[in-house]
């Protein structure tokens, strides 16, 4: 059993890490920042100007905004100013109504939202929100978090300096807990099942996006498309394939503006929907018991989390590759399989998708993710029969620790110009786009 003391410590870093979020985080984001600057403003901004990191940016560009049938930030920094509450943090726009819609969309026209980028911004993870009015100014800056306020102001007066949680830095890892995959593996499998049960809140919010998501065409429908008869006929109507379209229909709705929460992780809705619906279906498939599930879930999320600490929130690396890991570790778990066999899976995840790029939220998301749960399940079959990359290939390296090491160097340092090339790919298209 691990010490009381290390287990409030995992949990509460769970806690912070796997919350609801309504639409992409990034616009979110942005949209709460904006939110709480207008709080302290006291008014309704006249104008509003965001200085954001490059990463933030990339990931908001072209995604859907909640309950606005639009895609991209001015819309999601009007209705922050219009109709944000900076409580209910990525939440933020879950208030929005048609008449608060239109007033959005006036506010564009009128020219009031400036988008910059922010020159030599040293996180990857940085908003800047100014928001003018009645003769004064007010600003807030997140940085680190998608939550975490490190200042506000009013008139070039501070007012507040870091409002991060205990035990969190600004750059999105934690101070207190150095986890290792044996630690996580530890944790899921002997936490007190009270302690961690919240933890199918994730499979109720998850699911529940994926329902709601029949209802209408969202994104590429691919989940739906994954369902259908011809679908059936090369896939088969199968555990693989049921899997594949219950995540992929709540990325779908996600990513296409449906204003249905989810549960995250580590910031990221899509990687919260990865790191539980594979678990969760396969679970259901295969029956076992709540508490392996309970079990399973833990494993998958706390895994990812403890990629994110060294990989960061944002980075060149999709997210799916992290949260697709994290899914292969509880599948094979639910399979039966050993901590040994979880370190096979780990590795035939990391020598298949190490290089999948991220080129901001958008519809298309729902294919990366169908890509890494697909590889989940394959590596955990793969696991199963005691077969896993070696040492003698690639970046694998024996001990598995090293091995995720390996790939989190690579995707926060190693890919940094492929970062950048992606961006500026994407912002000459904006302009070409705008000029046309």
């Amino acid at each position: 059993m691990i010490d009381e003391k290390i287990r409030e410590q995992i949990i509460a870093l769970m806690k912070r890490e796997v919350v609801p979020a309504v639409g992409c985080t990034e616009p979110m984001a942005v949209a709460l920042c904006v939110s709480r600057a207008t709080e302290v403003l006291g008014c309704c901004p006249e104008k509003i100007t965001v200085l954001l990191s490059a990463n933030i940016l990339k990931n908001a560009m072209g995604v859907g905004i909640p309950g606005t049938g639009m895609i991209g930030l001015p819309i999601a920094i009007a209705l922050g100013a219009i109709v944000g509450k900076s409580e209910y943090k990525l939440e933020v726009l879950k208030d929005i109504t048609p008449e608060a819609l239109e007033q959005g969309k006036q506010y564009i026209n009128e020219g009031r939202i400036d988008i910059q980028l922010k020159e030599d911004c040293c996180d990857k993870l940085y908003v800047e929100a100014i928001c003018e009015g009645g003769g004064h100014t007010a600003s807030a800056i997140i940085q680190g978090s998608h939550t975490g306020f490190v200042s506000t102001s009013y008139d070039n007066a501070i007012m507040l300096i870091d409002e991060m949680p205990d035990g969190f830095s600004r750059d999105g890892s934690d101070d207190d807990i150095a986890l290792n995959l044996r630690l996580v593996y530890d944790f899921a499998m002997t936490a007190p099942l009270d302690e961690i049960n919240f933890i199918l809140e994730t499979r109720d919010y998850n699911l529940k996006a994926a329902q709601e998501s029949l209802k209408y065409n969202y994104g590429h429908c691919l989940g739906k498309t994954m369902d259908r008869p011809l679908s059936h006929g090369i896939f088969g109507n199968t555990i693989f394939s049921r899997i594949l379209s219950k995540t992929a229909l709540a990325t779908d709705a996600r990513m296409g503006g449906a204003l249905i929460p989810v549960m995250s992780n580590s910031g990221s809705g899509n990687q919260g929907i990865c790191a539980t619906n594979p678990v969760a279906v396969y679970a259901m498939e295969n029956e076992n018991t709540e508490e392996e599930l309970i079990r399973a879930l833990t494993l998958s999320h706390l895994t990812a989390i403890y990629i994110k600490q060294s990989l960061g929130k944002l980075s060149a690396l999709c997210g799916c590759v992290v949260a697709s890991i994290g899914s292969s570790c509880g599948i094979t778990y639910l399979m039966g399989g050993s901590f040994e066999r979880i370190c096979y899976a780990v590795k035939n995840m990391i020598a298949n998708l190490t290089g999948m790029i991220c080129d901001g939220a958008k519809p298309s998301c729902a294919l990366k993710i169908a890509s890494g749960v697909s590889t989940a399940l394959l590596s955990a079959v793969l696991a199963m029969e005691g077969r896993h990359v070696t040492s003698a290939e690639g970046i694998i390296d024996d001990d598995v620790d090293r091995s995720i090491r390996n790939l989190t160097i690579i995707g926060a340092d190693a890919m940094c110009a492929t970062d950048q090339m992606v961006l500026d790919i994407m912002t000459s298209k904006k302009k070409q786009a705008e000029s046309e």
